[in-house]
């Protein structure tokens, strides 16, 4: 029975495949973003093109394809740690990041890295939001306050 932990490979493997996956698709963005720019400061895009929103969105979608990648590779060395065995860390550094002792653990970060995923999006799509009445800009303004105070609790337990 014991050794039935070991279908936890699969999910480790296929979540490690998919963060790789994401963070070429995340950096082929930033390539072609960057391609983009360099053809519309020399002319050959026209005068058309709003290079600051292009730049700003594909910016953001590539931050946002990066923190969910960090998620599936927080979740395939927790999953690792958790059931199959130790990772032994190379060096002697502090860093706690992917040190991951129990379920509770690994849903923390889990869940703080989402958390951020989220956040990136919301920008995403507040970018993309055009401003018509007063009330937009007030709930704009109520949203921004609670992502701060979601986040200040979020972080409020944390040993920075």
């Amino acid at each position: 029975m014991w050794n039935a932990r070991l279908f936890i490979i699969l999910a480790v493997v296929l979540s490690l495949v998919g963060s790789v996956l994401l963070f070429i698709v995340a950096s082929i963005d930033i390539i072609k973003v960057a391609k983009d720019t360099f053809l519309y400061y020399s002319g050959v895009l026209g005068d058309g093109a709003d290079i600051h929103n292009i730049l700003l969105n594909t910016i953001i979608m590539a931050v946002d394809l990066y923190l969910i990648a960090v998620v599936l590779l927080i979740f395939a060395f927790g999953l690792y740690e958790l059931f199959i065995c130790k990772i032994q860390i190379k060096d002697d550094s502090n860093s706690k990041v992917l040190e991951i002792h129990t379920l509770d653990q690994l849903k923390d970060k889990l869940a703080k890295v989402i958390v951020m995923a989220l956040i990136v999006a919301f920008f995403s799509k507040v970018l993309n939001m055009g401003m018509k009445s007063t009330q937009d800009m007030l709930f704009f303004a109520i949203s921004i306050l609670a992502l701060a105070v979601g986040l200040y609790f979020l972080h409020k337990d944390s040993k920075h």
